[in-house]
């Protein structure tokens, strides 16, 4: 394992988040205290920088640092797509026998979500001769796991070409060819999500993971809210589920509502964080994630969860 949690502000003084990429570190610094002067949150930082570079042994041009504020939205968003840097810190790190870029640099988020490492490699575990969907891909990796543990197709839908991009050099690393069974789509997921499926287009494997919020003016609607919109996701991923296949839907939001009432008939829904948080993340809530396949019908016609 190259890319790990080192630090999840553990000390209250100190409310850094630290992530290992296989020789480079990146640091989210997040504010102490309202009341902190500038001088007293400048010493902390300069503090907290020298520590780190002690700690790990390592020159300060291999120390990335990242600065989170308060959500601007109200609604616990920021856009996944904006740019915060061009210094273009590029490495290239490895997951399990794959290669995957990282920009270290340029984004508040470096290209590999490592809270979803374990989620990763389960399915991968699952991935087999199947048809595997992957919605809000990012940069695609849960796509190249896929691959790696035997998909037969593959569908990978992000709005960003810049992720996309991204997404088609990981493939290149990894000598995954890309053609008509594995795609890279450009699309708002959210309009993807709403059209009719192609004759027989059904997925044995999808993960959907979408951003806690978007006002972005190229979806569909005025904005999205996965705390709102949760269940109209549910029921157009019940439209694309084969029988017997499987989804994995994961949210980041702190505050989502899950009430097994709410979740569409005809669909079994199961929570799964436990299983799929990593060892190395002391944070419990940095994602939710749900385990989704269809009722069975049980002897006499009713329905019957897996």
């Amino acid at each position: 394992m190259t890319c790990f949690r080192v630090y999840e502000r553990d000390i209250p003084d100190f409310p850094i988040v630290l992530d290992w990429y296989d020789g480079d570190a990146v640091a989210w610094f997040h504010h102490r205290t309202k009341d902190d002067s500038l001088d007293k949150e400048v010493a902390y930082r300069q503090l907290a920088e020298r520590e780190i570079l002690e700690a790990l042994a390592i020159p300060r041009n291999r120390l990335h640092l990242k600065f989170r504020g308060r959500q601007r939205d109200g609604e616990g968003g920021r856009d996944q797509y904006e740019r915060l840097d061009t210094r273009g810190v590029i490495r290239t790190v490895e997951e399990d026998g794959l290669l995957i870029e990282v920009n270290l640099s340029d984004y508040l988020d470096t290209g590999l979500f490592l809270d979803h490492r374990t989620t990763r490699g389960l399915v991968r575990s699952m991935a087999a001769g199947t048809r595997f969907l992957n919605l809000f891909c990012y940069t695609a990796v849960f796509t190249l796991h896929a691959r790696a543990g035997g998909a037969a197709e593959t569908t990978s839908v992000d709005l960003s070409k810049t992720y996309l991009a991204w997404a088609e050099r990981n493939h290149a690393m990894n000598s995954f060819a890309l053609g008509p069974s594995h795609r890279l789509v450009h699309a708002d997921c959210l309009q993807w999500l709403e059209r009719d499926p192609g004759p027989g287009e059904a997925y044995d494997l999808i993960v959907c993971d979408p951003p806690t919020f978007s006002n972005s003016k190229r979806m569909r609607a005025d904005s999205f809210s996965v705390d709102r919109d949760w269940t109209w996701l549910l029921e157009r991923i019940r439209g694309l589920l084969a029988p017997g296949g499987t989804a994995f839907f994961s949210t980041n939001s702190r505050r989502f509502p899950f009430e097994a009432e709410q979740v569409p008939a005809g669909l079994h829904v199961r929570e799964v964080t436990r299983q799929t948080l990593p060892e190395d993340f002391k944070e419990t809530r940095i994602h939710r994630c749900f385990r989704v396949e269809h009722r069975r019908a049980a002897p006499g016609g009713s329905m019957a969860g897996p």
